[in-house]
């Protein structure tokens, strides 16, 4: 398992729409057990493979219970449909630091996928959860929360975005060591 580095505003991996998963293998369950990890180092409750630069329709979450607890799983190949509901909320994105912002979203959906062996799977998700879900799957279409805002509020968060784009991060800002992965060991 490896903590990769997050894909940062900018990165045009972050705007590609993401290939199906064909291969239900060892090597997709060491990704997705490296998504968790990097999901857990980085503080998030959800992830989408683009944003550690791997264009595959692929996403994990770990979102907290009202009871207590946290439900956490992965989804591969996701559909969304059966949509109920709007709510808005704030949301935050770890490809894009220092940004938060309301954004409208269905409170209900139906998710269809796979999991990580290749059984499919349906289930009726709502709340925060379907939230996350939403998030994380507009991921995989090249899709970032901040299309979803208005354009008069994209406009105020322009000389941000373009601060990211450059590479010039929120002070404060100070993403876990990276170790092991695809891009080697390094702070």
């Amino acid at each position: 398992m490896a903590v990769r580095p997050i894909r940062i505003y900018g990165d045009p991996v972050l705007r590609a729409k993401a290939a199906e998963v064909a291969a239900f293998d060892d090597s997709l369950r060491a990704l997705i057990q490296d998504l968790y990890e990097t999901m857990k180092a980085y503080n998030g409750v959800g992830l989408a493979a683009p944003q550690v630069g791997v264009s595959q329709r692929i996403f994990v979450v770990e979102v907290p219970l009202e009871a207590g607890g946290s439900e956490r799983f992965a989804v591969i190949n996701p559909t969304l449909d059966q949509r109920g509901g709007k709510e808005s909320g704030e949301e935050g994105c770890l490809s894009m630091p220092g940004i938060n912002e309301d954004v409208v979203r269905a409170t209900e959906l139906r998710l269809r996928g796979f999991d990580e062996h290749g059984k499919s799977f349906e289930r009726r998700v709502e709340g925060f959860l379907a939230r996350a879900i939403q998030h994380e799957s507009d991921h995989l279409d090249g899709v970032l929360f901040t299309d979803r805002l208005s354009p008069l509020k994209r406009q105020f968060l322009r000389k941000t975005l373009d601060e990211l784009a450059r590479g010039e991060v929120p002070e404060g800002y100070h993403p876990p060591e990276v170790r092991g992965g695809p891009d080697g060991d390094r702070l």
